[in-house]
């Protein structure tokens, strides 16, 4: 199994930069992604509608696609528990005062930590640089 955080996981749906490769790695294994990324996901594709990217219906058909794969199980929703917010808060704690790590980015993070991954696959550069205070490898094959 392997992690994708949601800019991977966007690109197994819009032919983002990178989808191409993306898509490749889906197919070598089972994708696992935080449960928070489900929300990001579906809000990644509202962007690209508000944006003018897709249209009405083919945003419709983005919904519809991920809900039925989510339905037959495509992927690996790991649980937000006590344990992966305590994760987050040691991850912080090693920090230094320059780094710069969202919230949402934490939780993929500590996520893939408390279910034994040692490297996720993203194309976000913050969440990148900050694997290494979650003892994680980040991995951007983009």
């Amino acid at each position: 199994m392997i992690y994708f955080d949601t800019s991977y996981l966007a690109r197994l749906y819009v032919a983002d930069p990178g989808w191409e490769k993306a898509r490749a790695l889906a197919r070598t294994d089972r994708i696992a992604c935080a449960l928070h990324g489900k929300a990001e996901a579906l809000a990644a594709f509202h962007r690209k509608f508000r944006e003018g990217f897709v249209s009405q219906p083919v945003f419709a058909g983005l919904l519809s696609q991920f809900e039925s794969d989510c339905a037959a199980k495509a992927f690996e929703w790991l649980p937000l528990t006590g344990i992966v917010l305590a994760r987050v808060s040691r991850g912080y704690a090693t920090m230094p005062a320059a780094a710069h790590l969202r919230a949402a980015d934490a939780l993929h993070l500590a996520c893939a930590v408390e279910a034994g991954f040692k490297e996720l696959y993203s194309n976000d550069g913050r969440l990148l640089a900050g694997a290494q205070f979650f003892g994680l490898k980040g991995v951007n094959i983009i």
